[in-house]
């Protein structure tokens, strides 16, 4: 049983009968084309998130979002534009071959070859996913030398417990399509893959709960290598957390639902920042 309200933004939502009573549900769309104007609203504001914390590197990293009209095909960056001036139109739809979509891309027709063969192979490979993130942030790429997981020894860090793998090998930039295929495989059904010697990727069903994760996890590496280090100076190791209330607090944060819900602040900071929202103008019929 559903219900339909409207929110702030004036977005229809559905409350499902049995949604925690103590957090509001995500938007849903009756117009697909609402919901894709929606999503690449959303997609621009999660590259200039990354921008405002620093997590560019040049020309490297991307976010991509499944499209809903075209579930077989993902929005993405134009390749060479700084994250902070990536707006709704000037991303590019591509598909799981790489074939940019000449109807519906911006003018810049320029598409990283690595994030086309990462990000189709892990869409591809799991349905459920919604949004993919991968950047080199820096104390991911230093904690991703280690070839290690993370322990859980923070509450933080149990939203990854027996929830994010490791991808033990570095063969160069990702140029072809095994290299994609074994990442979206090292994967698996978790949502975050560290990448030796590379980085970290986070991959869930909503833009929100992509980046909150992508920045907890970018916090949570920094926060081991500082314990280890202090650990390491007073001959000790860090106190890890009992697999069973590690367990219990995974389960409490860990989940996609509370991911969109952490991330949305995120959204709302950068909102009051540029003084922008959402607002859905529907395209004419004889421009679609």
């Amino acid at each position: 049983m559903t219900a339909l309200s409207r929110d702030a933004n004036n977005i229809s939502t559905r409350i499902e009968k049995d949604y925690p009573n103590d957090i509001p549900p995500p938007p849903i769309f009756s117009d697909p084309l609402e919901h894709r104007s929606f999503l690449k609203f959303r997609l621009a504001q999660a590259y200039r998130i990354f921008a405002k914390y620093g997590y560019d590197e040049g020309v490297a990293g991307h976010i991509t979002v499944r499209d809903p009209i075209r579930p077989d095909c993902y929005w993405v960056n134009p390749w060479g534009v700084h994250f902070k001036l990536i707006q709704p139109e000037l991303l590019l739809l591509v598909d799981h071959e790489g074939e940019i979509q000449e109807k519906e891309s911006g003018p810049s027709r320029y598409l990283n070859r690595a994030a086309y063969m990462i990000h189709s192979a892990v869409h591809e490979a799991r349905p459920d996913i919604i949004c993919a993130a991968h950047s080199h942030t820096k104390y991911a790429k230093a904690f991703s030398t280690l070839g290690v997981l993370l322990d859980p020894i923070t509450q933080d860090s149990c939203a990854f417990y027996e929830d994010h793998s490791l991808y033990s090998e570095f063969r160069g930039i990702v140029e072809d399509r095994e290299e994609g295929l074994a990442i979206a495989t090292a994967l698996g059904p978790n949502k975050a893959v560290i990448l030796q010697n590379h980085g970290i990727l986070v991959a869930t069903k909503s833009i929100e709960s992509t980046i909150f994760f992508f920045i907890s996890m970018e916090k949570c590496c920094k926060v081991q290598m500082l314990a280890d280090r202090a650990a390491a100076a007073r001959g000790l190791k860090p106190r890890l957390i009992d697999p069973e209330n590690a367990a219990d607090t995974h389960k409490q944060l860990g989940s996609d639902m509370g991911g969109w819900f952490d991330g949305l602040p995120e959204f709302q900071l950068l909102e009051h920042e540029e003084g922008k929202r959402f607002e859905y103008i529907p395209v004419k019929k004889e421009n679609m």
